[in-house]
């Protein structure tokens, strides 16, 4: 059997089963993957598919969609709540369920992105994402709305995927004190279940400098 087979009769189960949300989520992959040539025999039966607008026919820069999209959440334009009971508390609204599919669209980018250079605005648009979930956890409902126990851990992110790709974008030019730093805040913010491997990650990417930082966690802390 091919190592890309794939049984559709249990994938075609498995989405059926699969929450609004979650189906949100493959859509906005699907659109990334597919060939636009393919979109409309995908589903233009079911959504109309205009042509890009005029002077809107060059996809936006990646650090240009990310600050659109982390000026919209901090706007509040994602926030959607509704009356929360015994039987739906473990529901997400439309507008946290939108919020969640985007970010996991741009974070996408950003990881496919990383590998190629100029690294520095991709660095920027992970932070900026980052800022983002450092922001729900600190106050939810100031981005969007949870009705069970709200934080970053929602959006659902693979952190062995993103925080890597980070890492190869940081090590691209931040001094060695600022890299080990920053590599540890992010591990300790989202990751620290997978801090020894998160960290061999970043020592992978890093330079000499960058390795020897990583090295001194003490004196990083002195310094905080």
């Amino acid at each position: 059997m091919s190592g890309h087979s794939v049984d559709l009769d249990k994938l075609r189960v498995a989405l059926r089963r699969m929450s609004r949300g979650d189906l949100l989520v493959v859509a906005e992959r699907a659109i990334e993957v597919v060939p636009r040539a393919k979109l409309r025999a995908l589903i233009g039966d079911r959504i109309r598919l205009d042509p890009p607008a005029e002077g809107m026919r060059r996809a936006a820069p990646l650090l240009d969609d990310v600050r659109k999209f982390h000026a919209a959440s901090l706007r509040g334009e994602y926030y959607e709540g509704f009356n929360v009971n015994s039987q739906n508390f473990r529901e997400k609204s439309e507008g946290t369920e939108a919020f969640i599919a985007e970010f996991d669209r741009l974070v996408g980018k950003c990881v496919r992105a990383a590998t190629k250079a100029p690294r520095a605005p991709v660095r920027e648009a992970f932070e900026l994402l980052f800022a983002l979930l450092r922001r729900l956890d600190e106050d939810p409902d100031s981005v969007v709305f949870f009705a069970d126990e709200a934080g970053s851990w929602q959006v659902g992110v693979d952190w062995r995927a993103v925080l890597p790709a980070y890492f190869r974008c940081l090590a691209d030019g931040a001094p060695a004190e600022e890299y080990a730093s920053e590599v540890d805040r992010a591990i300790k913010d989202f990751a620290n279940y997978e801090r020894p491997k998160l960290l061999a990650a970043a020592r992978q990417v890093g330079n000499a400098e960058q390795k020897a930082a990583l090295r001194r966690p003490a004196a990083r802390e002195r310094r905080r």
